[in-house]
This record gives C-alpha cells, structure tokens and sequence, in this order.
C-alpha cells in the first residue's frame, strides 16, 4: 500500500479528509460522510510505514512526532491537484493520522454557499472580525474567501499566519505574506507580534489559541489593521464570553472594554446534512452596534441573541434563521433543522 495511491484514491473521490488508524481500513470523508476505501485493514506496521511515505514526501523529519506524540504539517506533491494538511499521532503506542484535502485554487463563495452578509465584510477597514465554529465547520474555507475578495478590491499589505498553511493566494492588488507556524516562525503570537511591524493591512491569524495569542491579537486589532481569525465556538454570544473567561478575573472588565470597541463582525457557521445526501453551511452574523456594544461592555452578552434578531435588516442573521430558510426549502429534515437550532424549542413552535 502506497500513500500516493491513497492520496490519489480520495481526491478522486472528492473526499475532503483521508484517516489511516490501525485496525481499520483507510477512510475517507466526503460531503460529510465516512467510507472506506478500497484495501485491507491497515495494522501498525503498516499505518508507521504509510506516515514515514507522508514524511518522506513533504521532506520533513518525524523527530516532533516521536518526541511529543504529535505534528501537524502540510505539503504538496506534483501531479495532484492539491495541497494536504497532515494531523499525525501516537494512539495505543502506533502511529495514525488524519490527512485533510484541500484542492488547488481559491473556493468561490457562491459555490461554497457563502452568503452576501457575509462577504460583505470584507470592506470593514479595521479592528477584528472572527469565524466561528466547529472543526471542519469551514471556517478556513470562509475567511480563504474573505481574503481573496480583499486581495482583489482592496490594496495593501495581507499577511497570513497559518498552521498550516491551506489555501495559497497570489498578489492581486494586494501584497501576500503567507507564514506556516513552526516552519517559517516559532509560534502564533511571536509571528503575530513581528507582524505588527511588517506595515500589514491585514492580518489573516489562523486560530486564537491561547491566552498570549488572544491578547496579542486584540492589541494588534487596536492598533489600526484588520485582523481575522476563528475560534471554536458557536454563537457571537459565546465567543465574547470565550474570550473574556481566558483572561484572570481582574482584567475582564478592561478586555469587555477592549473588544466592544475592537471587535467588529463574528461570523458562527455549522455544516448540516441534506436530504439529497449533500451538506450545506448555515450561517449566524453578528456585527457591532452601539446596542451589542453595551451588551458586551457590561457583560450582558445574553442580550446579544435578540439584538441580532433586530439587526436582520442592517445586514445581521441568525443561526436558527438560516435553518429555517433551507427547512422551508425542503432540503434539510425537521429532526436535522432540531438538532442544530441554537434554541431548539422555539425551532420547534415555528417548524
């Protein structure tokens, strides 16, 4: 078993993610769902031989898997039509792996089913805008699109801060600066803070992590560039909260500060499953106004939910609005349209 042949085997397929663990065949994940792909059962020697072929292939050492027990790397190979972002670990004292697919070219927002309230935010000149979600939600896929049609409309200096790096974006009108954690720099906030003196017009941070990460980031934010990223949170509501609880208690009333007035636009998406077989992103759009503004700074983020419900005609939709809407459509069952509802009785009365 070679790992080209499987690499191959799933983008045929048009699988988005490829899982080699030992004891079960290789898988791989399309449009949502899990399938085996041709071949045995792949044991431990074999799933050590194949991750040695992932290594050998993006010319890099195993020293941080076999010391820490993990690593993550991308890498592309000539012939296929992609990049692959490796996710590589110890379980049960074997080696595994979880390799996500990510086609060459930049995803388009109409076909990806990225709705106008959302791209729309890519004229807001500065302070922070953030996506949220699930992992494999498509929050990498968003922001890609976000960046793009900054890249094309606007001019400046885009820097991206990735781990790894997934989608590649040439100069447009824009200068691009694209930096994979561990392999061009140390860390996400060591690269953050460099960034800042890198004259940016935009600062692209894969994920906020942690404490230091964060609060580079908001400080980054007030300091006149437009910076993105994610964190894995559903709902505006609870990522305000997420945030404020990294910091100790005496500085959270100054952070609610901070973000009421940094904080722009947060975007939280789902993937949800179709009767057709497909999936299809929903969206939550919350922007800044002088009402959320409070409600951030007086800590009432329980509000937040009903000041986007009035928002709706200034650009704001809810979750359980976009659920709705492909309910109506006939494209989603009313059990899948419940179990994803941010307030499941009040899906139930309308549905």
């Amino acid at each position: 078993m070679q790992i080209l042949e499987i690499l191959k085997n799933a983008m045929d397929r048009g699988s988005s993610d490829v899982f080699i663990i030992p004891g079960s065949p290789v898988y791989a994940k399309a449009q949502g769902r899990m399938q085996p792909l041709d071949g045995p059962r792949v044991m431990p020697p074999d799933s050590e031989q194949l991750i040695r072929q992932l290594y050998e292939k993006a010319e890099r050492g195993m020293d941080a898997l076999l010391k820490e027990g993990d690593d993550d790397f991308s890498f592309s190979l000539p012939g296929l039509k992609g990049r692959f972002r490796c996710s590589t670990y110890k379980q049960r004292s074997s080696l595994a792996c979880v390799i996500r697919v990510v086609t060459f070219g930049l995803p388009s927002a109409e076909e990806m089913q990225i709705p106008a309230t959302v791209m729309d935010l890519y004229n807001i000149k500065n302070g922070m805008i953030l996506v949220t979600g699930a992992a494999g939600s498509g929050k990498s896929t968003t922001l890609a699109c976000l960046i793009d049609r900054i890249n094309r409309e606007k001019s400046g200096h885009i820097i991206t801060l990735e781990d790894p790096i997934e989608y590649v974006h040439s100069h447009q009108k824009c200068l691009v600066s694209q930096r994979e954690i561990s392999h061009d720099t140390e860390s996400y906030s060591a690269a953050l803070r460099a960034a800042l003196r890198q004259t940016p017009s935009v600062i692209l941070l894969g994920e906020m992590r942690d404490f230091e990460t964060i609060q580079t980031a908001i400080t980054a934010a007030e300091t006149g560039q437009l910076l993105l990223s994610t964190l894995h949170t559903i709902g505006a509501a609870k990522t305000i909260d997420r945030i404020v609880d990294v910091f100790p208690a005496h500085q959270q009333g100054q952070v609610r500060i901070q973000l009421s007035m940094v904080l722009k636009a947060v975007v939280s998406q789902q993937l949800l499953p179709l009767t057709d077989g497909g999936i299809a992103p929903v969206f939550e759009v919350m922007r800044i106004t002088p009402a959320i503004q409070n409600h951030i700074r007086s800590g009432q983020t329980f509000q937040i939910d009903n000041a986007i419900y009035a928002g709706e005609k200034d650009g704001m939709q809810t979750m359980d609005g976009d659920i709705l809407r492909l309910y109506r459509a006939g494209r989603i069952t009313k059990e899948v349209a419940l179990a994803y509802a941010a307030n499941p009785q009040a899906m139930a009365a309308k549905l």
